[in-house]
C-alpha cells in the first residue's frame, strides 16, 4: 500500500521519499519512480527507531525544501493468539512499529509542518482500528491507538494550517494478507464471506483515499478515520 500510495503521489507531481526498513527494497523503488521521470529518493528507516526517524524527515526537508503530505504506513501482524496466551515481546513488537511508530513519525513531521505553517498528515490505521476480532488483540490494540492518536493531534494542529486523518483498509490485496491467507485459510475465509463487495480490495483503492485526503478537496476533513474496506464495518 505504501508503495502504491507513493507512486499515486510521484504521478500527481510530488516529489516523493520512500522510506522501508528494507533498504534494498525501498531504493529499488525509488530507482524506478526515477527512471519514469519523478523526482523521489529513498530513505532507511526503522520507525521504532526514533533517531532513525529524525533523520528521514530531516533528509526529506533537505532534500526537497518542504514537508506537504506525510502517509505513516509501517505496520506488521501478529499471530492469531488468545489474548491470556500472548506475549508481552510480541504485544510490544506489535506497538512500537504500528502505534509508537506513527506517533513518533507525526512528532517530527508535526515539527516541520509547524514551522511551515501547513502540511497534510495521513496514518494507515485499519478495520482493525474500529472493530475487534477475536485472536487479534494486540493488534486491533494498535490500530485503535492509532486512531486515538490521529484524532487528538488533529484537533492540536486544525487551528495552524495542518490536517491529520486516518485511512482504515479493509483486506487489501497485500503481501501481509497473502502471508495470511496461506497461513490461516479458515479465518481468511470467514472474513472474504463477510465482504460485502465480495472481493479483496487493491492497494491503489488505498492509495486513492489517502491522496484525496491529503487534497485541496479535503481541506475541511480533520480528525477523520475514513473505512476503505468495501462495506466490511457498514454491518
Amino acid at each position: 500500500m505504501g508503495l502504491v500510495t507513493a507512486r499515486a503521489f510521484a504521478d500527481a507531481g510530488a516529489a516523493v521519499v520512500l522510506a522501508d526498513v528494507q533498504e534494498n527494497v525501498v531504493r529499488s523503488a525509488a530507482e524506478e519512480l526515477v527512471s519514469t521521470g519523478h523526482q523521489a529518493i529513498a530513505v532507511r528507516c526503522n520507525v521504532a527507531d526514533e533517531a532513525d526517524v529524525a533523520a528521514m524527515v530531516e533528509q526529506a526537508v533537505s532534500t526537497f525544501g518542504r514537508l506537504d503530505a506525510a502517509f505513516n504506513n509501517a505496520g506488521v501482524q501478529s499471530p492469531a493468539v488468545e489474548t491470556a496466551d500472548a506475549s508481552s515481546e510480541e504485544f510490544d513488537r506489535v506497538n512500537a512499529i504500528n502505534l509508537r511508530g506513527v506517533w513518533t513519525c507525526m512528532k517530527y513531521e508535526l515539527r516541520q509542518m509547524r514551522e511551515q505553517g501547513n502540511g497534510a498528515i495521513v496514518n494507515c490505521s485499519s478495520i482493525g482500528g474500529l472493530i475487534g476480532l477475536p485472536g487479534r488483540a494486540m493488534y486491533h490494540a494498535s490500530k485503535h491507538g492509532v486512531i486515538g492518536l490521529t484524532k487528538s493531534a488533529a484537533l492540536e494542529y486544525a487551528s495552524k494550517g495542518i490536517r491529520i486523518n486516518a485511512v482504515c483498509p479493509g483486506t487489501i490485496d497485500t503481501p501481509m494478507v497473502a502471508e495470511m491467507l496461506a497461513k490461516e485459510p479458515d479465518a481468511m475465509k470467514e472474513i472474504l464471506k463477510d465482504q460485502p463487495i465480495g472481493r479483496l480490495g487493491r492497494p491503489d483503492e488505498i492509495a486513492s483515499a489517502v491522496l484525496w485526503l491529503c487534497s485541496p478537496g479535503a481541506s475541511f476533513v480533520i480528525g477523520h478515520a475514513l473505512a476503505v474496506d468495501g462495506g466490511y464495518t457498514a454491518h
